[in-house]
This record gives structure tokens, sequence and C-alpha cells, in this order.
């Protein structure tokens, strides 16, 4: 059976979820039809765009665009702050609702998830039927609008969610790639940021259709990994397995959003190393081993991307982590500066488990030189007694004397 898979995602989400809580206290003016923005500092008005209306977009008005050129497009902006606590509260109650249909939900983003659909398909008589009933249930319970896009892949399901908006429906099956997707400009393919915008232009590469019809080791040459994935995209091939795990499944992870963007692998090696000691102590707090491991990137424009693997055997050790998720990064970072870097594991298991071993592991992994051993063990303890960070590695200290004050928001969740 072909499978079918829809993009579900939350029309502007922190300015609807605001809007839909200001009505319900009484609010005479719906955010969601004036100019108005979500982000920043009312007062200093500094910051970025984190959601706008469509009113605001009228006037030019981007996402990631600092505060104070939005307010020099439109003096009459609205804005308003973020309340993430109240966006986390509007995300579960909609991811619970969608659980109602089916099980087969992987949630990518605050904001946004996968269903698999082909599960409940003969329960309606077409796809579309199944998302009207799925988006105006949306509408009457919460009060807020959202795009569905319906393909037989994740890429094609979220590029068909992008089209017109709010409140839409799109298809964007294989055979309407050539129609829908094809003639659309090389900038609004997913994953395709500025510089790799910038490269294709000088290639002459205008539209998605230039980049599917270009020979893929041409582009990889010029944009290397990021670029053959970015012709596959083009060619319409994505992941068709919409990866929902059972609600007890648990990860644990950490992030971290930069003081500064950074665009250098010298800047993000140190960042996945703290990270990755982090992640790897709690582990070993919790007495579990990670049998997969995710990186987290957020661009300098909000774009985020995640990129995971599955370990041969299951680590909880920082060093483990730390080059797993280097090589995570290098493997899909497309080269534009990064303003956030997480780490995630998943697949726990018990710390004492056996492992499977492989009859081609005939080579003992290397071991620390005893030296290198009474120096962890000593780092350990005095971290274990006066505090995670009382002892860092030297390699480190440079960047976290100029970068003290990163937010750091270490997270357990469902994955």
């Amino acid at each position: 059976m072909t499978p079918i898979i829809f993009h579900i995602d939350v029309n502007s989400a922190y300015l609807s979820w605001t809007a839909v809580e200001q009505l319900k206290k009484g609010a005479r003016v719906d955010l969601r039809e004036i100019p108005a923005i979500i982000g920043g500092d009312q007062k200093s008005r500094h910051g970025v765009v984190l959601a706008k209306s469509s009113p605001a977009k009228r006037y030019g008005i981007r996402t990631g665009e600092p505060v104070a050129n939005a307010f020099r497009k439109c003096p009459n902006l609205a804005m308003y702050p973020p309340d993430h606590k109240m966006y986390r509260e509007k995300s579960r109650q909609l991811m619970e609702y969608l659980r109602t249909f089916t099980k087969e939900i992987e949630q990518v983003s605050v904001d946004e998830c996968y269903m698999n659909f082909t599960p409940i398909m003969g329960r309606y008589h077409s796809p579309v039927d199944g998302a009207v009933e799925i988006k105006d249930g949306i509408k009457e319970r919460f009060g807020f609008t959202v795009n569905i896009g319906i393909s037989t892949n994740k890429l094609l399901a979220k590029m068909a969610s992008d089209f017109e908006k709010p409140d839409r429906i799109h298809t964007l099956f294989p055979e309407e790639i050539r129609e829908k997707m094809w003639p659309l400009p090389i900038g609004d393919l997913y994953m395709a940021g500025r510089s790799s915008v910038e490269t294709f232009k000088k290639l002459e590469i205008n539209t998605i259709g230039d980049l599917a019809g270009t020979d893929p080791d041409l582009i990889a040459l010029h944009l290397k990994s990021h670029g053959r994935m970015l012709w596959e995209f083009a060619n319409g091939r994505g992941a068709e397995v919409v990866q929902a795990e059972p609600e007890e499944a648990k990860g644990i992870g950490n992030s971290t959003t930069l003081k500064e963007d950074i665009s250098d692998m010298k800047e993000v090696r140190p960042v996945f190393e703290e990270l990755a000691d982090s992640v790897g102590n709690r582990l070993k707090k919790a007495g579990k081993k990670a049998g997969m491991v995710s990186a987290e990137i957020k661009y300098y424009d909000f774009r985020t991307i995640s990129h995971q693997i599955q370990l041969d055997r299951p680590s909880n050790d920082p060093a483990v982590l730390s080059e797993t998720a280097c090589a995570l990064f290098l493997e899909v970072w497309s080269g534009e500066p990064v303003r956030l870097l997480g780490i995630r594991t998943s697949k726990l298991t018990d710390e004492a488990a056996p492992e499977q071993m492989s009859i081609f592991d005939i080579e003992p992994p290397k071991e620390m030189d005893e030296k290198h051993r009474r120096v962890k063990k000593a780092m350990d303890e005095l971290n274990a007694r006066f505090g995670q960070g009382a002892v860092v590695k030297a390699s480190l200290m440079k960047r976290n004397a100029g970068k003290q004050n990163a937010g750091k928001h270490d997270e357990k969740k469902k994955l």
C-alpha cells in the first residue's frame, strides 16, 4: 500500500496562540487581523521577530529579522513578548488531539508534526477528506488554524504544507512535482538556506526544477553532502517512515543557545564537547546508555534541522557522544551561521545490560593510560562534589570565559 503522510503545521503559531489567549480574556482585537508580531522587548525594541500576522507580512516583515527593522517598516506595529510556557501547553493539547486519530505522530517542533495517515485511510473517502476533518476540528476546538500537506513521503508533505496559507490543505504527490514544485524559486526548497541559494544562482540554478535536472556530482562539488541532499529533495526523494515512539519512551538531551552566531567548526566542536559532558553525566546518573544520538542545529534565521544515527553499541561516554554529534553536524551543515546546538539521546538501555558483540569486534577498544585515568577520575569526583562545571577541560576555558551567559536548556523529553 502506498503510504500517505500528513505534515501538520500551525499557522504563525506563537502569534496565533497569543491571539487565542487574549480573545479568551476578552480582547476586542484579534492580533491575526492587524499588523502584529511576537518577539523582542516592548520597551527597548531589541530582539528578533519570532512570528508575524498576515497583515504584518504585507509590510515586508520577515520572521528572524530585527524588531527595530520591523518597526521601521510599520511604525504602528503591535508587539507582544513570547510566552513559551503557554506555547508548550498549546502544543501538548494539539498533539493529544491528533493522537485521537492515530498514535503514529512524529512531533518535530512545538508547532508541527508528521502523521502517518495510512493505517486510518480506510475510514475516509480520500486523504483530503481526512485532512479536512482534522483541520476543521482543530479550528473549532482550539480557535487557531493549521495547514496540512499531503503526500507519500515526509519531504513532499512538508513542502505541500508550505504552499498558500493560512488554513489550507495541499497535496504534492510524486506525479504533481513537475507542475507544483519544480517552478518554485530555489529558495523555497526545504533546507535551501541563503548561502546555498547564492551558490545555486551563481550556477544559474534559479528554480527547484533547475536543480532537479542538474548533475548531482556538480552540485556536490560546490556544496558537498548538503548539496547532494538538496538535489535529492528537488527530485522529491524523502523519508517515508513517521518515527512515532511509545509515550513512555524517553530521551536525555541538552542544547545551548549561543551568545553569538558561529560558523566555524573550531567553535562548534567545543560546544558539542561541553554538551556531551552534560548529557553523558546525566545518562550515567540515570544508569542508562543511549542507543541513538541526534545532533540539533538551529540556524541564524531560526530554521531547525536534526540528524540522528544509531550507535553500534549503546554508550554514555561523552567522547563518543561528542564525536558522533560532530560527525552528524558535518553531514548536514550548510555552512551558514548557527545560533543553537543540541545533543539528544534516545533508545536508552540499562547501563548494566549485556551488549551483543559483533564477530568483527576482534580488537579491544583502546584504554586510557594510567595518567589520564587518574585525571578523569579526579575531575569526575570534583564535579560530583562541587557541581558540574567546577572543573573543565582547558580547551573549553577560553570559550566559556567569552560566552558565560549562553542560554542552556537541559531537557528530558519524549521523542
